[in-house]
Formats: structure tokens, sequence, C-alpha cells
């Protein structure tokens, strides 16, 4: 829970009426908007409305949702009708924030890049189109990294995005914006895609939940952004205040798509029932850190007293996980091959308007060798029949969401964790990449607090291909936590 440390920062002085008329409905959860949205007792317009009232009010201090499109948004509430028979899925006007790296058609989109500052695309990502099909309004985009490579939000388009339990920290990345418009009451949802753990991380550091789930569960396409369809280490999915909503979204999120050939069938039972039907696993296997790499000590503590808590709903629960040795290298060899496929041709004609951490991220993947691509992803298979072989005996693994907690958002990012040093910008989210490699879902889920007030999430992992189980194992924990009333708040102003 918050302390008196927090407690004893300065509350930004929002504007007097920013809440008055609205505050009913920026507190909805998402279920709850949908439902009233379908039943007719509110509009799309109306939460449009209050949405845009509440950015009005809180982004100034957070920086989170620096595009808006509310006109647009207003067109497509006016325009939108109410299916007779409504689809799971269907969100029926509910607003909702995209990701600055997902094209959005007649809305700027910039992936975080001044290469990019002034593109408007003309039509949808798979992802963006998938949603407004569902009945879901675009009413802004979320700020991100430069072309979302690095776990702190900020570039040189539009500076900064903070963290709302104080704002001189980080909210993470690279779905931060996305992260603080959930977690602030800006959006009800948000998009946001995962490479290294960017969907997770901003859960963990904002004290909401965020799912990666499986690839191709959430159809993509190519764009400028994203050129290889084939590409199996990114993946889109959805973030949110509590496990219902992010199953809610992912309903509205999922299903085949003929523009991206791994996407997956909707499954036969919407993915919200499995989150309304908590149940306990049988086998819960705890680690603190794969076995690989550092955690802050208080981390550790929150994550394996959260890990614990399964039991009062009778699992057991012990400590153990898969072999994750050599996690490092191949996610490092693996992600540098994937982004010199995404900006080698821009590294040769906008070098300078890169930043250091890009550069040589591509110019690493460029000097890869075939044998040295090779080697990785063989022994990525090798790691994900060590995973399978675990899953035999144990139902879900849980562990930390990042390895400490929120830190001061001038910093760049985490270079050591007590005695031990990180060579680059990227092995600090270690304990959510190496699970990218094995290709099964995985969220953050609200855990607790630091002893300075600072959000902690821990990470549950499922089986490949097992979400709804996941999610229902989720809302179990969610449950027993009792922290998914802490949100939406407003901006905390503190210092570092």
């Amino acid at each position: 829970m918050p302390s008196s440390a927090q407690l004893a920062f300065a509350t930004i002085d929002l504007k007097a009426d920013a809440m008055s008329g609205h505050d009913e409905l920026i507190a909805l959860s998402a279920c709850d908007a949908v439902a009233r949205l379908r039943a007719g007792e509110v509009s799309p317009v109306e939460l449009v409305d209050a949405a845009a009232d509440r950015i009005a009010a809180v982004n100034p201090a957070v920086n989170a949702v620096p595009t808006l499109c509310l006109d647009q948004a207003r067109d497509a509430a006016q325009a939108l009708q109410q299916p007779k028979n409504p689809e799971p899925g269907w969100l029926a006007g509910l607003p909702v924030v995209v990701k600055d790296l997902n094209e959005t058609a007649g809305v700027r989109t910039t992936f975080g890049s001044p290469i990019f500052a002034d593109n408007v695309p003309t039509r949808d990502e798979v992802m963006v189109e998938t949603l407004k099909k569902r009945g879901a309004i675009v009413i802004g985009k979320a700020n991100t990294p430069e072309f979302g490579s690095g776990a702190n939000t900020f570039n040189e388009v539009f500076g900064k995005t903070r963290n709302p339990w104080n704002t001189a920290m980080t909210c993470g990345g690279s779905s931060g914006g996305s992260a603080v418009s959930v977690a602030t009451g800006m959006s009800w949802l948000a998009t946001g895609n995962d490479l290294g753990g960017s969907l997770r991380t901003p859960a963990s550091f904002c004290s909401i939940v965020g799912l990666r789930p499986s690839v191709g569960r959430v159809a993509h396409g190519a764009g400028l952004m994203w050129q290889d369809i084939h590409q199996s280490l990114v993946a889109e999915g959805p973030l949110g205040r509590s496990v219902p909503d992010v199953a809610l979204m992912l309903d509205a999120q999922s299903g085949r798509h003929p523009r991206d050939p791994k996407s997956l069938e909707a499954p036969a039972v919407p993915f919200l029932n499995a989150a309304r039907e908590p149940r306990a696993p049988k086998r819960v296997g705890y680690t603190p850190n794969l076995g690989i790499g550092p955690v802050d000590p208080e981390v550790t503590e929150i994550c394996a007293a959260a890990a614990r808590r399964f039991t009062d709903a009778g699992s057991f629960v012990e400590e153990s996980c898969p072999d994750f040795s050599g996690s490092m290298d191949i996610f490092q060899t693996l992600r540098a091959a994937l982004f010199a496929s995404i900006a080698a041709p821009l590294l040769d004609n906008h070098r300078d308007q890169l930043k250091p951490e890009m550069v040589w991220q591509v110019e690493k993947g460029m000097a890869l060798t075939a044998g040295e691509v090779g080697r990785a992803a063989i022994a990525r298979t090798k790691l994900y029949e060590r995973v399978l072989h675990w899953f035999g005996d144990y139902d879900v693994l849980a562990l930390p969401a990042a390895i400490v907690p929120p830190f001061d958002v001038d910093i760049r990012y985490v270079e050591q964790v007590g005695d031990y040093r990180f060579d680059n910008y990227v092995d600090w989210i270690y304990i959510t990449y190496a699970i990218t490699l094995t290709g099964c879902p995985a969220i953050s889920v609200p855990a607790g607090f630091t002893k300075s007030g600072l959000p902690v999430g821990i990470q549950l992992v499922g089986r490949p291909f097992g979400e709804a189980e996941l999610l229902s194992y989720a809302a179990q924990l969610e449950n027993i936590l009792g922290l998914g009333n802490m949100t939406p708040l407003d901006p905390i102003v503190g210092v570092a």
C-alpha cells in the first residue's frame, strides 16, 4: 500500500471542475462502462467528453497522451450504431488510447522518432482496424520511446512521460504512455505491444494490468514499423486497470486477419468468461530471477510474498523455474537482428536523428552473421522444449515483472543493481525478455508497493496459447491481493 512517505507528496492541483460531472464515468471499470454503453445508459459521446476533460486535467503532469484526435473521436461516436446481437469483445463506443507505434488513419503517428515527426498515415494498422470494427473509439496516441526501443518512455519529439505515483520517476516502457493513460483515468483501456517487456514493465511501474499474449493472438500487419509479418518476438496486447478489463480488450483485439498469416482464430469461449471465473492453479513455481540475473531485494520480498498468497486459495507454491541459461545472449542476438531489419535504412539516411541506443542496437544487428542468428534460433527452440517440460509439473510460473521499482525519469536505463553492472541498455529487462523467448503468455498484476510508495508488479506466465487459463489464475491472485481499487489516481508530484 502507499506509504506515509508517498502520502507526503503534494498532489497535483487539478482544475476545480475537472472531475465534477464526469468523475463517476472516469472511475468506471472498462467492463462496467461497456455494460452501460450496451444498455444505453451512457452514450459514446459522453465518454469521449469525460475522457477529454480528464486528459486536459492530468496530462500536463505526466505527458502520456501527446497527440489527441477528439474531433475524429466525436464524429466516430456520433456515427456508431449498436449491433442487434453484439459479439464478445464488442466495446460499444468505449474510448481507447493507441500506442504511437501503431499507425492510425488520419492521426499523427511518429513512432517516437523525429524522422517521422509529421507522419500522418492514410490507413489503420491491422490491430487498430480490428478495434474500431469492434466498437472502440480512438481518442489519442500514447507516448513511446523511439521505435519502442528502451524501457523508459522518452523521445525527442514529445519528451518524457512521467509516473503518476511519483512524477519524478519513470513509468517504464515502451508502452509507458498507454499505461499512464489507464492508471490516471485518461482512458479505460489502451493498446501496447511487447518485445522485451513493453507491456509488462509499465504495467508493473504504474500498478495496472498488462498482458503479453501469444504471438498471433492479436493480429497485426506490415507497416512502417513492423515490416516483417513473420517475426515471432513482438506481440500486441492490452493494458487495463484489472484482469477482467484486460480480458475484455483481448476479446476485442483477437481473431484471424488475412494480413497476418500467424493470426489465430478467436476462442469459442470469450476470455472475459475466464477472468470472471477465477480459479487457483494447483502448482505454482516461483523464481526471483530465473537464475540468471540480479533483482532489487525489496522487489524480491514483495513478489515472493504475493506469490505465496496463492496458498490462500489452496495452491501449492514452491521455488522452481525452467532452465533459462543462455537467454540473455539468445535475446540480444534475435532482438538485434529484428531491429536491423526495421531501421538499417534509417541508419544510412538519418543517423544523426536516432538516439545512441538505437544506433548501437542497429549496428549490432548489422554485424551479426547468419550463423550467429541461426544458433540463437536453435538455442531458443531448446529453451522452449525445457519450458514445455517444466509445465508438465506446474500450472504457472510467478516472478517479478521488473527487477527494480520505478527509478528517476532522467536516468535513461538501469546500469547497475547491487554489485551487478549491465553493459547495455537492454539487459536490465531480462526478467521479461527471457519470457518473451518462450512464446508463453505473460501478465503483470499489481503485487504491492515499496516503502517509498512505488508500485511493484508480479509476472505470471502460463502455458503456450493458454491465455484463458492464465487470466483465470491472474484474476484469482488479483482478488486475493485486493489492489484493484488503487486506480485511477491523480498524479502525485514527487522527488527522486
